[in-house]
C-alpha cells in the first residue's frame, strides 16, 4: 500500500499538475512520507530476520552472508531497470537521428549521463540524486544499502543494550528527526544531499529498536485487538488529510507499525489476505519500475503527441492517463518480480554463497600448520 501511495504521489501530484488533489485532501501530496514508512519497516524486518545471527557478535562470514543476501535482493532488479532506462535513451537517440536530427547519444555528465550510470552501477547516487539519477526512485535504494553496511554492528549493540540504553538511543534518534524537521521547516521530502542521511538512517535504526521492543513485550493485551490499530490508522489518515506535521506522521507510523504487527484480530487477518500479500511481493518492483513508465510516457507525449507542457492536459485526461500508467506499472512489476527479481535473487544468492564458502575454505587451509 505504501508503494502504491508513492506511485500515486509521483503520478497524481508531480507528473500531472492539473489534477490538484490538494483541493480535496493532502493525502496524496504527502505521499513522499511513504519512504519514511519504508525505512521504519526495513529496520524492523531486518532485525526480525537477522536478530539470531547478529545478537552476540559479527564475524566476517556472517557479515558477508548478510551483504550477499542484501545484494541479491536489491541489485538484480535495480540493474535490470537501469538497463531499460539506458536502452530507452539509445532508442530515442537513434530514432531522432533516423528522422534527420543530430546523433546526441548519452552525455558525459548530468542526469542520465555516463557519470550517473557509473554512480548507479555502484549504488552511489543517493547523496546526489538530483544530478546522478537515471531512475529517480532508486535514490532511496542507495540509502538503504548504506544502512545495510552498518546494520549488523548496530544490531549487536541494540540487542545487548538494556531498556534504559535503548530508551536513550530512541530519544536521540527522535531528536535527530526533530532537528531535521526544524532545519527543513518540517519538510521531510529530503531526497538529495546529506540531509537524506538525517532522514533515512535514524528511521531505519528506529525500526530496529521497535523490533527489539516488540520481542521484549508480551503480545497479549491492548495491541492484540483492533481498537488501538484502528485509532492509530484513523489518526494517521486524519493527520495526512489535514496536512499535519511530517514529524508527527513519522511518529504515528512507528506507533501504527507496532500496533499492526501485534494485532491478532480482524485487522491482522485482513492485512494477510492474498491480494495484499501479492502487492507486498511486487512492491519493490513497482517502486523501481514506475519511474521507467513515467519516463516512457514523457517520451511518447513529447515525440509522438507533441505535448511538451503537461499543464495543458485536462483533469479528466490526466486522471485517465494516471490510471493507465498505474495499471501498466503493476503489470510490469508483476512480470519483473516473476521473471527477473526472484530468479536472479536465487541465482545470485547461490553464486555468492559458493564464493563465500570457497573463500572460507581457503582461509582455513592457510591457517593450518604446514608439514615438514
Amino acid at each position: 500500500m505504501a508503494a502504491i501511495w508513492v506511485v500515486l504521489y509521483h503520478y497524481g501530484v508531480l507528473y500531472f499538475p492539473s489534477m490538484q488533489p490538494d483541493k480535496h485532501t493532502a493525502l496524496l501530496n504527502k505521499g513522499y512520507l511513504a519512504v519514511d514508512l519504508f525505512f521504519l519497516l526495513s529496520g524492523f524486518v531486518m532485525a526480525h530476520v537477522y536478530c539470531e545471527v547478529f545478537e552476540r557478535r559479527v564475524d566476517s562470514r556472517s557479515y558477508w552472508s548478510f551483504l550477499s543476501a542484501r545484494i541479491a535482493r536489491l541489485y538484480p532488479l535495480h540493474l535490470a531497470v537501469l538497463g531499460l532506462f539506458v536502452a530507452l535513451a539509445l532508442i530515442v537517440s537513434i530514432t531522432e537521428y533516423a528522422a534527420g536530427g543530430p546523433l546526441a547519444g548519452i552525455p558525459v555528465t548530468g542526469v542520465r549521463s555516463m557519470l550517473a550510470l557509473l554512480a548507479n552501477l555502484f549504488m552511489l547516487q543517493g547523496l546526489h540524486a538530483s544530478t546522478l539519477s537515471w531512475n529517480y526512485a532508486a535514490w532511496s535504494i542507495s540509502l538503504e544499502f548504506m544502512a545495510y553496511l552498518a546494520f549488523p554492528f548496530v544490531l549487536v549493540h541494540v540487542w545487548r543494550a538494556g531498556p534504559r540504553a535503548r530508551g536513550l538511543l530512541a530519544l536521540f534518534l527522535c531528536a535527530v528527526l526533530a532537528g531535521l524537521a526544524w532545519w527543513t521547516g518540517d519538510d521531510f521530502n529530503q531526497w538529495d544531499g546529506p540531509t537524506t542521511l538525517l532522514r533515512c538512517l535514524p528511521e531505519f535504526l528506529l525500526g530496529t529498536l521497535l523490533y527489539r521492543v516488540y520481542v521484549s513485550q508480551p503480545r497479549a493485551g491492548l495491541l492484540s485487538g483492533d481498537a488501538i490499530a484502528a485509532v492509530l490508522l484513523a489518526l494517521v489518515l486524519l493527520t495526512l488529510h489535514l496536512k499535519g506535521p511530517d514529524l508527527l506522521v513519522v511518529v504515528l507510523f512507528a506507533a501504527l507499525l507496532m500496533a499492526v504487527v501485534s494485532n491478532r484480530s480482524r485487522i491482522g487477518a485482513w492485512l494477510n489476505c492474498s491480494p495484499l500479500i501479492w502487492l507486498g511481493e511486487v512492491s519493490y518492483a513497482l517502486y523501481l519500475i514506475h519511474g521507467l513508465v513515467e519516463h516512457t510516457t514523457s517520451e511518447i507525449l513529447a515525440k509522438a503527441l507533441h505535448i511538451q507542457d503537461r499543464h495543458a492536459l485536462s483533469t479528466g485526461s490526466s486522471f485517465g492517463m494516471m490510471m493507465l500508467m498505474v495499471g501498466v506499472s503493476l503489470l510490469l512489476a508483476a512480470a519483473c518480480y516473476r521473471w527477473i527479481e526472484k530468479p536472479a535473487q536465487r541465482y545470485l544468492r547461490g553464486a555468492l554463497a559458493l564464493r563465500s564458502d570457497a573463500a572460507g575454505m581457503a582461509v582455513n587451509q592457510a591457517r593450518k600448520p604446514s608439514r615438514a
